[in-house]
């Protein structure tokens, strides 16, 4: 039978699962997908002018289904999982990007979308649901794809989206401060992520940054854990070295030392490429200079455009760790000042707001605070939350983002550089729950 959990998407014949999601609740939705065509509803509730199969938890129910009836159809393909605050996406598709340079058909399933030889689709969640990553497993298996580098996030986690799946490796990248609106904790958050080293395959490996002070909850007994990092670990950076246009760094591994260099600039980009060379080596790639030399960082992530003498940089940082890797790198190759522009996306953890504000107002010349994706929220009450109670004096608020973004460049004089974050590959804005065009680099080229 041919399942879905999307009533917008049946076709006749088809079994409608209703899932309670975090919004939505798909058993309103049933008489959609009856007249559409569904011709067996599984539910956990109600009786319907179709075949009704009752179960406790809908969602239980697909799981152990997926896991049963398609999950040995891909089986064989190696799934690599990332979790992490901060490096998700940069980790994952260089991990991508990577393999197919060394002639293994590889697919990446993330924030920025779904790509094989080339992006397939744009996704709505860093991680879909369940039954959609199941579908494009399919699709890579009838492209006979060999890996998939797969961003796993703490909400993804949560709701099951990935339960039942078993990976090949799972990466640990950081965590800092997000997501406390959902998660309330940071044990909680830590927890959550953990799950994705609870569905290692026997014999798969975690590869865990041992610099990260939250370390210790992805060392499994049951698994083989490698570590990576800058202080100790099986692969650590000895000695590095960060220029303009690109990083230059020496790990050793099992005594041996190889320097590296990397047109992706900043610190944390090394703890990027370090995870990388790590998965790479443990599935037999031994000698992958040239790769790492060659790959490029994803769309809206350190994405650079010279103006006159100074550099424009479009990222998606938007946590408080984000931010400050984003300046304290950009203060390692800049001349002359640092100006950021950021906001902070409505109806999500209030709590970092005023963190982010400090951040940009202390290690970045001048600051513009504005709005990203206020959702549901007044852009200007997101903002007056981040500027209160902040001391510092060199930040002004532009609430429209065009504007604010027009008034960056304007500053620019020699050797400056202009950090706008926090939406990167986004082509959207959401104000009042509507989704409009916005996109932060076709804003500065056409001001340009």
């Amino acid at each position: 039978m041919k399942i879905k959990i999307d009533s917008r998407k049946i076709e006749k014949g088809d079994t409608f699962v209703a899932l309670k999601g975090a919004v939505h609740d798909g058993h309103e939705y049933i008489k959609d997908a009856i007249e559409k065509g569904a011709t067996t509803i599984i539910a956990e509730k109600g009786s319907y002018s179709v075949e009704t199969i009752l179960v406790e938890d809908t969602r239980d129910y697909l799981t152990k289904y997926l896991k049963e009836n398609i999950y040995p159809l891909v089986a064989d393909i190696k799934l690599i999982g990332v979790t992490g605050t901060n490096g998700k996406t940069t980790t994952c598709f260089l991990l991508y990007e990577a393999l197919q340079a060394l002639h293994k058909k590889s697919a990446y399933i993330g924030t920025i979308g779904f790509y094989m030889d080339s992006k397939v689709r744009d996704l709505n969640n860093t991680t879909p649901d369940l039954l959609d990553v199941y579908e494009m497993l399919l699709e890579c298996k009838e492209q006979k794809i060999e890996y998939v580098a797969l961003e796993v996030s703490s909400h993804a986690l949560s709701y099951g989206r990935v339960e039942g799946l078993l990976f090949d490796y799972a990466v640990f990248t950081n965590l800092t401060r997000d997501h406390l609106d959902f998660h309330k904790t940071m044990e909680n958050y830590a927890l959550a992520k953990q799950k994705l080293f609870e569905q290692l395959k026997k014999g798969g490996k975690a590869i865990v940054n041992s610099d990260d002070p939250y370390y210790l909850y992805y060392v499994l007994e049951a698994n083989k854990t490698l570590f990576y990092g800058f202080q100790n670990g099986d692969y650590t950076v000895t000695d590095y070295k960060i220029n303009s246009d690109k990083n230059t760094f020496t790990i050793e591994y099992m005594g041996q030392k190889k320097e590296y260099e990397s047109s992706l600039i900043g610190k944390y980009n090394i703890y990027n490429m370090l995870a990388c060379i790590a998965v790479l080596n443990e599935i037999g790639f031994k000698e992958t200079r040239q790769i790492v030399k060659n790959v490029q960082p994803p769309i809206g992530r350190m994405d650079k455009i010279r103006y006159n003498e100074n550099t424009i940089i479009i990222d998606y940082a938007h946590t408080p760790d984000a931010v400050e890797n984003m300046i304290v790198s950009a203060k390692e190759i800049c001349e002359g000042k640092i100006y950021v522009i950021i906001g902070c996306g409505g109806n999500r953890d209030k709590t970092k707001r005023p963190h982010m504000a400090r951040i940009a107002t202390d290690l970045g010349d001048y600051a513009i605070f504005t709005s990203d994706n206020p959702r549901w929220e007044d852009p200007t009450s997101i903002l007056e939350d981040m500027v209160k109670g902040l001391s510092n004096t060199n930040y002004e608020v532009i609430v429209n983002r065009k504007d604010a973004i027009q008034k960056g460049v304007q500053l620019l004089e020699k050797n400056d550089i202009l950090l706008l974050l926090g939406k990167g590959h986004e082509t959207y804005q959401i104000i009042c729950g509507e989704k409009s065009y916005f996109d932060d680099k076709q804003v500065v080229l056409e001001f340009m």
